[in-house]
């Protein structure tokens, strides 16, 4: 009967694949004492799987854990020269997560003197400008960055869980050597006795149980390893009874490793790289545990696994050669990119529509350069350089601009600030059809001039408002007819009401016509009006339901609301109640604009996965609905907007 390492307890048979790991391992004084078959099974040693020296072959006696680590050398680390500040702070946020403490430790070496060039160039440019405005070279501080302290204590989680994940795994190493010892005394125990029928099925579960049990510590492993291997041969070497047994072992043997084969011949004839790397490796370590196979079926079935290994690697050479020629065209392709900048840096305008205009055509070459792939690494540092360079110099002249437009809105404060003294001015005049004129030209040239600086907006504004209202509520105290006008406007709204009831299904321009007849109409005695601002909004909502199958849906939203901006126009502080709809619009367009780059820019960093895949599909859709939603809220923008 085969064991997992190949032994048989027939001296004359057994062809141990273990004796090549033996020729490796300086004897301890337990081997000379327990290995003494070995000079007897010399000729044996012809049996054994050949050690391959090529470069990318794995041997016979390699640990499974240091052959995948040494193809995980070869993931693609991202270009981290090209990343800003703050995508190098999420993307250490994200490796500090990560248990792959090896793969981990390449990726910090590469990003973090990426993230401290940064830091040193702002801390220099810092230091230059509070040395140029007059400061002591001595008294010099930088100021307080959250993204550098987001980065530090990313990376000093990093490093702490990285010292524990060692010392815990030094401390399981010191255990599994204890569990190996005490593995070898059952197992000498075992030898030593007498055989029994079930000695073969302990032998197994040792074996097994061995198998099961972690890395030991560097210095012990040889002498375990000699030690466990000579118990194991003689063992075999002492039952030779078994000799049939172990031949139907070697014969299951040849039909599991001839399944490795033809597993390792389909990975060789995947398109997906990495991939094949990837699991041509666990097959190395399934074909090194599995048993010999009969003597004469050995060499052809290890060269059948190699041709299919090598040509898996030579596969590898190729990707990365291709992989070159691809980050050479993406150069030349960033180049061109570059050319389409220098345009922009001559732009200049006195108009805000023109600089968004150029704003969104530079955004545009921005995406067009984020979804050209990485270049050599060598061309990384000055293409970046000058893209970047270019690219923020448009946004100096940009920012140039809204400095000097800061100073108009400082005028238009002052102007706004005579409105107010005016207003304050007439507010207890009683002349009430002649100062009503005048309020209400002031209100017309308040909404002309153009806005104030935002700290300003709205007490400024309160201002004004309160002088217009306090006028406007002496005036209504003093009027006589006062009642019976608003009287006669509750009768108006009730039967511009009783007509939007009796509108005929989907009959839109007429409905814009009595909302806006609606808005026109004055104030209502102050018990009606909720009642009357109810039925004017189940009006609108049952013209809605009843025209179900002739408006769309933009429609049905366009009705809404025009309905609540009528509501808004008929009742009090009405400017200020249309500004906090247009605001309100804007800022939702600007949420989800935001939303967007925001998807968009994590979409880059999904790998080639299934998950990937399921969750870049997902972030599609939501670009979508937001999309959709945008252009809804701009046409909601056009219709309050275009209120006078």
């Amino acid at each position: 009967m085969i064991d997992e390492k190949g032994t048989s307890e027939n001296p004359e048979e057994n062809n141990s694949e273990m004796d090549k790991e033996k020729e490796h391992v300086e004897p301890t004084s337990e081997k000379q004492a327990e290995a003494s078959v070995a000079e007897e099974k010399e000729e044996e040693k012809k049996d054994e799987i050949p050690v391959q020296e090529s470069e990318n072959k794995v041997t016979e006696d390699s640990d499974a854990g240091e052959e995948q680590e040494d193809h995980d050398d070869h993931d693609e680390v991202p270009d981290y020269s090209e990343f800003s500040k703050e995508q190098l702070v999420e993307a250490i946020k994200e490796v500090s997560k990560s248990d792959d403490f090896k793969k981990t430790d390449r990726i910090i070496n590469e990003l973090k003197p990426v993230f401290d060039e940064i830091y040193e160039a702002e801390k220099k440019e810092a230091f230059d400008k509070f040395i140029a405005e007059g400061g002591e070279e001595a008294d010099f501080a930088m100021k307080h960055d959250e993204l550098n302290e987001r980065f530090e204590a990313n990376y000093q989680l990093y490093r702490d869980r990285r010292k524990k994940h060692y010392k815990e795994l030094e401390h399981q190493k010191d255990d599994n050597l204890k569990t190996k010892l005490d593995i070898l005394d059952r197992l000498r125990d075992l030898v030593d006795g007498e055989e029994t029928i079930t000695s073969l099925n302990v032998i197994k579960e040792i074996q097994k149980e061995w198998k099961s049990v972690g890395p030991v510590p560097g210095s012990q492993s040889k002498t375990l390893w000699a030690n466990y291997n000579a118990l194991l041969d003689r063992y075999y070497d002492q039952r030779s009874i078994l000799f049939e047994l172990k031949e139907l072992d070697r014969k299951k043997n040849l039909e599991a490793k001839n399944e490795l084969c033809v597993k390792a011949e389909e990975l060789a004839q995947s398109e997906d790289v990495p991939y094949a790397i990837k699991h041509l490796n666990d097959l190395h370590d399934e074909y090194k545990h599995i048993g010999p196979v009969p003597k004469e079926e050995q060499e052809p079935l290890w060269q059948r696994f190699k041709a299919a290994s090598d040509a898996i690697y030579d596969k590898r050479k190729e990707f990365v050669k291709n992989l070159k020629e691809i980050q050479t065209e993406n150069l030349e392709k960033k180049e061109e990119i570059i050319e389409k900048l220098k345009p922009f840096l001559d732009f200049d305008s006195d108009r805000i529509k023109e600089w968004n205009t150029k704003t969104k055509e530079i955004l545009a070459i921005q995406k067009e350069w984020e979804a050209t792939g990485q270049v050599p690494k060598e061309n990384a540092k000055e293409i970046n350089k000058n893209f970047w360079g270019n690219f923020k110099y448009f946004f100096a002249n940009k920012h140039e601009f809204f400095k000097r437009l800061d100073g108009m809105r400082e005028e238009n404060l002052k102007k706004k600030q005579e409105f107010v003294d005016k207003a304050k001015e007439l507010c207890e005049s009683t002349e009430w059809n002649k100062t009503a004129d005048q309020l209400k030209g002031l209100q017309r040239q308040w909404k002309e001039v153009g806005p104030v600086p935002e700290k300003f907006r709205e007490s400024i504004y309160q201002e004004f408002k309160a002088a217009c209202d306090k006028f406007f509520e002496n005036k209504r105290a003093g009027s006589q007819d006062a009642q019976k006008e608003f009287e006669e406007n509750l009768k108006a709204k009730e039967d511009i009401i009783s007509q939007i009831n009796g509108l005929e299904p989907g009959d839109l321009d007429q409905l814009e016509a009595y909302e806006q007849a609606y808005g026109k109409i004055g104030f209502v005695p102050k018990e009606a009006i909720q009642k009357v601002k109810e039925d004017f909004s189940k009006a609108i909502q049952d013209f809605i339901d009843k025209s179900e199958n002739v408006l769309n849906d933009e429609q049905k939203e366009k009705v809404k609301l025009m309905a609540q901006i009528t509501k808004i126009m008929s009742g009090p502080n009405s400017d200020r109640k249309l500004n906090q709809k247009e605001n309100s619009i804007r800022k939702k367009i600007g949420d989800l604009q935001n939303d967007i780059v925001t998807w968009k820019n994590n979409m880059e960093f999904f790998a080639s996965s299934k998950t990937a895949d399921k969750l870049k599909k997902e972030f599609e859709e939501k670009i979508k609905d937001a999309e959709k939603e945008i252009s809804l809220l701009k046409k909601q923008l056009r219709i309050v907007r275009s209120i006078d």
